[in-house]
């Protein structure tokens, strides 16, 4: 998909999770640390109004708000300079293509809105680069959701969407391609649930505190440069989270005989490496980046229509 511009304005989709942001293009950790001076070590540093704000060298911790804090608001700063430092520019006019949960849609989309248009024009540095950039609007759709939305059309019968993040998993039942607004749900067993039951079950059992990007990539990979002893420690937690999530999955009406199961987000990955399911009946959809994408995908279908109006 070509740069999405309309009227001289470049449409950016992000993709606001708690352990990763991600661009159509880009994937960063979440984590947001301030300091009132230049750090003398850190790489990835942002630069607005004399403080200075590291990015990316942790996860970010769950809030029920998005605006909760002012994180998020820097997180979009760094994403969208990462987004124009590919197209070699240093300012623009944007237009941001975000999302929330499901469940939280109604009650924080304009509160969301205004948090990220807090200044329609706004100057900066990041990695040293400076950017001016000016904040035309903000669109807001289903997080998850928006990942599928271009091919709900080949969604014949029952489907359910699961969007396995980092803090959240949200899950929306579709019918013949048709969402349904009444049964759609978030719960706050994302993937750093498991993280945090592998790191308290390996001190307890191994003595160890592994560190957490080691963690990360055994979840991803299925291996990692741990003993056999940590591993199995950590495999066993593993399973134990995936079959959490399909026991939540079924009180929600899941049944792999009746229903097509799309898996998205972070967790995905788990439920491919430890996971028992009938691959038959279960799609995980492995882009990282496909939620950010639906987000640009359904702006442009928004202007399609009200350009044909």
């Amino acid at each position: 998909m070509k740069d999405l511009i309309f009227d001289g304005k470049l449409v950016i989709g992000i993709d606001h999770g708690y352990g990763n942001m991600k661009t159509r293009n880009e994937v960063f950790k979440s984590g947001v640390k301030a300091y009132d001076e230049e750090p003398a070590i850190a790489t990835n540093v942002l630069q607005l109004d004399g403080m200075y704000y590291v990015i990316g060298e942790s996860h970010k911790v769950f809030i029920a708000n998005k605006d909760g804090d002012n994180d998020y608001y820097i997180l979009t700063l760094a994403a969208v300079a990462k987004e124009l430092e590919l197209r070699g520019l240093r300012s623009a006019d944007v237009i941001l293509a975000v999302g929330l949960p499901l469940h939280w849609m109604t009650k924080q989309k304009d509160s969301f809105r205004d948090y990220l248009m807090r200044r329609k024009e706004v100057s900066y540095r990041f990695c040293g680069k400076y950017y001016h950039i000016r904040i035309c609007d903000v669109a807001i759709y289903p997080q998850g959701y928006a990942a599928v939305a271009a091919s709900l059309q080949d969604y014949k019968g029952v489907h359910m969407l699961a969007d396995i993040g980092n803090g959240t998993m949200n899950t929306l039942m579709i019918t013949n391609g048709r969402p349904l607004s009444d049964k759609k749900f978030t719960d706050k067993i994302g993937v750093h649930e498991c993280v945090k039951k592998i790191m308290n079950e390996v001190q307890a059992e191994c003595g160890k505190i592994p560190d957490e990007s080691v963690i990360e990539d055994f979840l991803i990979y299925g291996t990692a440069e741990v003993s056999e002893r940590i591993q199995a420690v950590m495999r066993r937690e593993a399973v134990r989270y995936t079959e959490m999530i399909f026991d939540k999955l079924s009180e929600y009406e899941y049944d792999s005989e009746l229903v097509k199961l799309h898996i998205i987000g972070g967790g995905g990955c788990l439920i491919r490496n430890f996971g028992k399911y009938d691959a038959s009946s279960v799609e995980i959809i492995e882009d990282i980046c496909a939620t950010a994408k639906g987000y640009e995908e359904l702006y442009n279908a928004q202007h399609q229509l009200r350009k044909g109006a």
